[in-house]
C-alpha cells in the first residue's frame, strides 16, 4: 500500500516527536550535532556524523565523537582556520571504508563551502524547493567535489539525481531539523 504524500508527512512528523526527545538522542549519531551552539559547528559536526552513520551504533558515535576530538570539539573553527597541510597531518582516521584521506578531503571541501560558498545552510536554502531536497543535495554534491579530489570519495555523498536515495544526506537532514530551534530546516523539509 503507497502512503498518500500527507499520510507520508504525518507519519514521518509523528516519528520526529517519537525520537526527538533526550532518551533517545543519547544513542544515537544525532547527539553529536547536540553537542554545539554554533550553527555552523552543529551542520558541520551532522553532516561528518551522517557521513559514517552505517554500522553498529556504538561505533558510530564512537568514531564520531573521535573526529570532533580531531577537530579540537570546534569543527568550524578548526576547519576554516586550518592549513592543507594542517588538514592532512591532523588525521589519523577510519571508520569502515571511510578513511584518512576522506576525512582530509570533506574538511578541505567543508572550509572551501565555508569560507566560498556561504556554507552548508546557504547550500540547501538557495537549491531546495517547496515540495523537495533532493535539487539541493544535488547541488552540494556538485559544490563539494568542486576540487581536486580522489574519485573513491565521492562514494561517501550521494546524488538523487543519479538514483541515490541520499539516506546520509537525510540523515545530516534530521540532524539539523532536530534543531529546529535554530530554524535551519522545518520537520517536513527532512524527506527519506
Amino acid at each position: 500500500m503507497r502512503l498518500k504524500r500527507s499520510e507520508l508527512k504525518d507519519f514521518l512528523d509523528e516519528k520526529v516527536d517519537l525520537y526527538n526527545r533526550p532518551s533517545f538522542i543519547e544513542q544515537d549519531p544525532i547527539s553529536i550535532p547536540h553537542l554545539y551552539t554554533r550553527k555552523e559547528d552543529i551542520e558541520i559536526s551532522g553532516f561528518l556524523a551522517a557521513t559514517i552513520a552505517w554500522g553498529n551504533r556504538k561505533m558510530i558515535l564512537r568514531n564520531s565523537a573521535r573526529m570532533m576530538e580531531i577537530l579540537e570539539n570546534s569543527p568550524f573553527g578548526f576547519i576554516v582556520n586550518s592549513s592543507d597541510c594542517e588538514l592532512d597531518q591532523a588525521i589519523r582516521f577510519v571508520h569502515r571504508t571511510f578513511n584518512s584521506v576522506d576525512l582530509a578531503y570533506f574538511l578541505k571541501a567543508l572550509r572551501h563551502i565555508y569560507r566560498n560558498r556561504g556554507g552548508l545552510e546557504t547550500i540547501f536554502e538557495t537549491n531546495k524547493t517547496s515540495d523537495s531536497l533532493q535539487p539541493a543535495i544535488h547541488e552540494l554534491h556538485k559544490i563539494f567535489f568542486e576540487l581536486p579530489h580522489e574519485k573513491r570519495t565521492e562514494r561517501h555523498v550521494s546524488d538523487p539525481f543519479k538514483g541515490s536515495a541520499a539516506k546520509k544526506i537525510n540523515m545530516f537532514s534530521r540532524a539539523i531539523s532536530v534543531a529546529i530551534n535554530q530554524n535551519i530546516l522545518t520537520r517536513s523539509d527532512s524527506v527519506l
